[in-house]
């Protein structure tokens, strides 16, 4: 598949995506926030594919949404300033909210690694990431408010459970900029490399998640997703059925054999 703002890579089982708008800063676009539900939606069905990293080009992350079209595509019908019509605005809903949905929702990994500036949707996309790497001097702002609008691409979601309801009140209803190690402080940012370390670090990221157990991966996350919303009775009978069906895989297997032979398992992701 090939793509207008994305520029695809494929290594050892990661997926490297790296937006690719530089002269508007990466900003999202329609046509970019489309791309992004079908690359989701390509990973999820390739089972080769096994980590999907996230960054911009141009040694930034992502300025935010755009909705101005792709050259020789067509502007929204907007019936003027202030007002839109009813079928534009569902369509860019839509579009913001599939992709936002398609990335949530696959099952394997996500990273976002971030350079530069995160800001608006840009910086709901980096937190919504599984992981989240930066490089020192990288900087994130959730800037709706400022903009009089309200939070989008899964931010409301995502937010709150990385830093408490309180902290992210603050964050949202003021949009202030922090930087990548107040960030990392919070709970927002996993690692924050020095800007000559941060190719080598995110690499190095990807490729050990990616030599992880595929099958073992997806259950993982998605049981500290959903954890957080059970009972610990409930969050026990997940582990339990996701043990259940590992225990089962070809993969349960080979980590055990690798394990008394005392080598790297080799995971297939069955």
């Amino acid at each position: 598949m090939t793509f207008k703002t994305l520029e695809v890579e494929r290594t050892g089982g990661v997926v490297s995506a790296r937006l690719n708008r530089p002269a508007r800063r990466n900003a999202l676009s329609l046509t970019m926030f489309r791309e992004l539900r079908e690359l989701a939606d390509e990973v999820a069905r390739t089972p080769t594919d096994r980590v999907l990293l996230i960054r911009g080009a141009g040694g930034t992350f992502c300025s935010g949404g755009d909705l101005s079209p792709e050259p020789g595509e067509p502007l929204p019908e907007f019936d003027g300033p202030g007002s839109t019509t009813a079928a534009a605005l569902t369509s860019i809903r839509n579009d913001v909210g599939r992709a936002a949905l398609a990335l949530h929702m696959l099952e394997k990994p996500t990273i976002a690694a971030v350079e530069g500036t995160a800001a608006g949707a840009g910086a709901s996309l980096a937190f919504g990431c599984d992981l989240t790497l930066a490089a020192e001097g990288a900087r994130f702002g959730l800037v709706f408010v400022a903009r009089g609008l309200g939070l989008d691409f899964g931010a409301s979601w995502s937010l709150p459970r990385l830093v408490g309801l309180k902290k992210a009140k603050e964050l949202a209803l003021y949009g202030d900029w922090i930087d990548a190690l107040e960030a990392e402080r919070l709970g927002l940012v996993n690692r924050v490399f020095a800007p000559e370390a941060f190719d080598a670090g995110v690499a190095d990221w990807a490729e050990r998640l990616a030599g992880q157990a595929p099958l073992a991966a997806s259950v993982i996350k998605r049981s500290l997703e959903r954890g957080s919303e059970a009972s610990f009775a409930e969050a026990l009978e997940m582990e339990a059925v996701g043990q259940a069906a590992l225990t089962a895989s070809d993969d349960f297997a080979e980590g055990m054999k690798a394990f008394l032979e005392k080598r790297a398992p080799k995971f297939r992701g069955s």
